[in-house]
């Protein structure tokens, strides 16, 4: 429940004590965990009471945010993405840069379920004092996976984390999204190349600023350099994602750490460059434009749907449909015309 007390917006958890938005606030910016948790659960909520509250609360920690550096973290099966955030993570913690893991599955709204073993697939790094782990759902109204992750990295931001890992879970279409909200992404995939690329899209490979082959150890460690070579080729003759810099493959070892600060190099690399042609600022522009737009089409397809005009006459024209007695065009131009 919300409500209004002392002309002060409050957002209350069910069974819980209520909190004022300056107070979420001032515990987001002094770096409290409590009130960073409090506040994305606050985003999450489907409640139509709590987005305008979210929304007061993001307007306030807007002007601290945006100074991270943002990296999106996809992978074919089996590559160990939880593995390598994980020694990724680890490694960026102890060169005392606070991280925030935000774990992404739009395919989760499909079966409804949510992602709850992130921070038992990251036992360490969920015990680093510097790191933050949370799963970020997209089952829901309101903007779905383009408004909760993006605004939770605000919020993320906001308390002082320098790095946001987000983390695709799903397949398919979590690749441009993520796309759509980090400065560099990058490509988790294991040896043999060939083979991988045979049910790989082209597509995914020009969205990503790194392709790292992950598993670079023993007897595996020729067999990821050969592909690792392989990638390289043929990345020679794609249209790469970032214009001014040359996606490239490389390995790495995340069980025995090896390959990591070199990735981390990389990244710091694309970030000086991208910086100083000013392609870094002008994709964050980019984006936030996708951004509204992305809102306008949820907020027009949820209030569509929330008319009582609608409700009331779209069962009739479902079964129309379905019963083959009036067109799919005829339904829609009529329920239209009713809302």
């Amino acid at each position: 429940m919300s409500e209004h007390i002392s002309g002060k917006s409050r957002f209350q958890k069910r069974g819980g004590a209520a909190f004022s938005i300056p107070d979420l606030y001032n515990g987001i910016v002094q770096r409290d965990r409590s009130s960073l948790a409090r506040a994305i659960t606050l985003i999450e909520s489907n409640a139509e009471q709590h987005f305008s509250l979210a929304q007061e609360l993001l307007q306030k920690v807007l002007p601290k945010s945006g100074k991270s550096l943002r990296i999106g973290i996809t992978g074919v099966p089996g590559a160990g993405k939880s593995t390598f955030i994980e020694a990724f993570g680890m490694h960026l913690c102890n060169l005392g840069f606070r991280v925030a893991v935000l774990a992404v599955d739009p395919s989760s709204s499909i079966s409804g379920g949510s992602i709850l073993g992130d921070k038992t697939r990251m036992e360490q790094l969920s015990r680093h004092p510097n790191a933050f782990i949370r799963p970020s759902p997209s089952e829901g109204k309101l903007g779905g996976v383009h408004r909760k992750t993006r605004e939770t990295m605000l919020l993320c931001e906001a308390s002082g984390f320098d790095v946001i890992l987000v983390e695709t879970v799903g397949v398919g279409q979590s690749e441009a999204i993520i796309r759509d909200m980090v400065d560099f992404f990058l490509l988790l995939v294991l040896t043999g190349a060939g083979d991988e690329l045979q049910g790989m899209k082209k597509g995914i490979m020009e969205l990503v600023d790194a392709i790292v082959v992950n598993k670079a150890d023993g007897d595996n460690k020729p067999l990821a350099l050969k592909t690792k070579k392989e990638y390289n080729q043929i990345l020679h003759f794609l249209h790469p994602a970032t214009s001014g810099w040359r996606t490239k493959a490389y390995t790495c070892s995340s069980l025995y750490l090896e390959g990591i600060s070199e990735i981390w190099n990389v990244i710091l690399e694309f970030e000086k460059n991208t910086k100083a042609s000013r392609m870094f600022n002008e994709r964050r522009k980019i984006q936030n434009k996708k951004w509204l737009y992305s809102m306008i089409s949820d907020q027009l397809h949820y209030r569509f749907f929330q008319q009582s005009e609608v409700k009331s006459v779209l069962p009739r024209l479902e079964r129309a449909v379905m019963d083959g007695e009036k067109s799919v065009s005829a339904a829609v131009f009529e329920l239209f015309n009713e809302s």
